[in-house]
């Protein structure tokens, strides 16, 4: 910043401040019990700190009469000495002594410092301005605010403005404009500031909730919507997660390889190796009923894909074509491709418009259509690996692929940035959480790998538990947050694991031969189906006395 007599004149003459004066950090002038005395049974907690941001939740509550008692009472301001003299100073137009109150803070970074000095004289300069004293404001905007580093464009800005207000005549402002114009510049000057200068706006809320979110996390079973009571440590059953078959759907004739959850919650869809598909309805009870069977495919039916309304569903046949499905009518709409194009997997886009498929034959590669079949993008050519799954994460940024077996393969669909996991094992299926942050990949290594999409891990969080060889097994996220990972197993189980920890949570018994895949639905946290081997699908549910509904 300038320091010429001149500019120091001005701003004097301009506000009639005193020369600057140099004011160090002090502390709270609190007794030295409040400045020693610890709170709680571990004594973590400074009693004038504790103190402070309970008058600051006071205030802001609009419980003033009660925040001043208790300042009064205690000793202890919300507000510093420099907060308060700041105040003052800024409140009074006294633009130097508010100048050299700011520079005599220690600590302060230059970026915020300089970003803070910027705010005094953008205010000092506007005063100028409403009373006509243009050349004033001209000089603090050349010789005060322009040498500060807040960046060019801020500067800029602020000199565009004050042109702007020239050209419309702009008038003397009244004083109680003036004075809340003043108050508004040292709301952001308290923003600026740092503690314990200032205290975060919320300081007690924000505590609170932090203790509140780490109860939550530390809770392996948490699964829900509830409030948490500030009464009592958070803590949930396991009543919270489906361990309980509740339901044993039966009308698939063969092993049932798939099943997914519409994205409401309201419908279930499961494909089978008897060449079927099956629209299940989730009922407001929970039970549910077949609403659609789905027969066109000549082969098994190894996928199928919600679109994001739920208004259709893919099913992609073994070694077959990809079909289009309208799930109120459980009408075949279209038919991609030919019989020469076999499609290994399936996904929409966020819009229900258009769809990308993968194909286990390395000279088709990747096609992106849209409802009517019409191609609108395609990879492919001889260096195409084969595609043995894919997903498109939720929020549509990302097309994510398993390449040649043990390769993920990330591309971001707007800048075709990609970014390449490898595993050391092959990779059997990938999964998407619904907050587009993360992946699953199953291997046949009998692990499964969760990985960040933006790619900054270097390394996986890994869990295992269940068995997997030989045969095509398929995980899931779910729960509240999708908490949980859940995974079928050729050992004829189902395990669940929170996503801290790399055991199962719990380990579900009931099918009797292999489980291909399951699902959690992602609005009813409770419930789960998987699909086996063994021709049924069973739906889970909490534990309690329930009659088992077989279908």
């Amino acid at each position: 910043m300038a320091n010429g007599r001149e500019e120091m004149g001005i701003l004097k003459y301009e506000t009639g401040g005193s020369s600057p004066k140099h004011h160090k950090n002090q502390r709270d002038p609190t007794s030295m019990e409040n400045a020693t005395a610890m709170l709680g049974p571990k004594r973590l907690i400074k009693k004038h700190e504790f103190v402070r941001i309970i008058i600051q939740c006071l205030h802001s509550l609009g419980y003033k009469n009660s925040a001043s008692c208790l300042e009064s009472e205690s000793g202890i301001s919300h507000k510093s000495p420099e907060s308060k003299l700041l105040e003052m100073q800024v409140l009074n137009a006294n633009w130097e002594d508010s100048i050299g109150i700011l520079n005599g803070i220690e600590d302060l970074t230059d970026e915020t410092r300089a970003s803070a000095l910027f705010l005094v004289l953008q205010q000092c300069l506007l005063e100028c301005l409403s009373r006509g004293d243009d050349s004033s404001a001209l000089t603090i905007l050349r010789k005060r605010v322009s040498p500060l580093k807040v960046g060019r464009e801020k500067v800029h800005n602020l000199a565009a403005g004050m042109l702007s207000l020239k050209e419309m005549g702009m008038g003397k402002i009244d004083d109680s404009s003036i004075c809340e114009l003043r108050r508004k510049s040292l709301v952001e000057l308290e923003k600026l500031l740092p503690p314990p200068i200032t205290l975060p706006e919320g300081r007690l809320e924000h505590l609170v909730e932090t203790a509140i979110t780490a109860q939550m996390d530390s809770c392996i079973y948490h699964n829900s919507f509830r409030e948490i009571s500030l009464y009592e440590d958070h803590y949930c059953g396991r009543d919270q997660i489906p361990t309980q078959t509740v339901q044993i759907l039966t009308e698939h004739k063969h092993e049932v390889w798939f099943v997914q959850f519409s994205h409401n919650g309201e419908y279930l869809a499961s494909s089978s190796r008897d060449c079927a598909a099956i629209i299940w309805k989730v009922l407001e009870n929970g039970v549910l009923i077949l609403r659609h069977m789905l027969q066109s495919h000549q082969n098994p039916v190894s996928f199928v894909a919600w679109s994001p309304d739920d208004t259709m569903l893919l099913t992609c046949g073994n070694g077959e074509v990809l079909k289009l499905w309208d799930v109120e009518t459980g009408t075949c709409k279209h038919t991609f491709g030919d019989h020469g194009f076999i499609v290994s997997s399936c996904a929409w886009f966020p819009d229900s418009k258009r769809i990308v498929c993968g194909s286990s034959d390395p000279e088709k590669g990747i096609y992106m259509w849209d409802c009517d079949g019409n191609e609108i993008k395609a990879w492919k050519g001889m260096r195409m690996p084969k595609v043995l799954d894919l997903a498109v994460t939720p929020d549509g940024e990302n097309l994510i692929s398993i390449f040649s077996e043990k390769e993920i393969r990330i591309l971001n669909v707007g800048t075709n940035a990609e970014h390449v996991i490898s595993e050391d094992y092959s990779i059997t299926s990938l999964s998407v959480s619904r907050d587009s942050k993360f992946l699953i990949v199953n291997l046949n290594s009998e692990e499964i790998h969760m990985w960040d999409v933006a790619g900054k891990w270097e390394k996986p969080l890994k869990y295992t538990g269940h068995k997997q060889n030989k045969y095509v097994i398929r995980s899931c996220f779910g729960g509240f947050h999708c908490t949980f990972i859940a995974s079928g197993s050729e050992n004829s189980l189902v395990y669940i694991w929170n996503r801290g920890n790399s055991t199962p949570l719990e380990v579900l018994s009931g099918h009797l031969m292999t489980v291909n895949c399951v699902s959690w639905n992602p609005r009813r946290h409770q419930m789960l189906a998987s699909a086996s081997d063994d021709h049924t699908i069973r739906i889970w549910g909490p534990s309690q006395p329930r009659n088992i509904t077989t279908t």
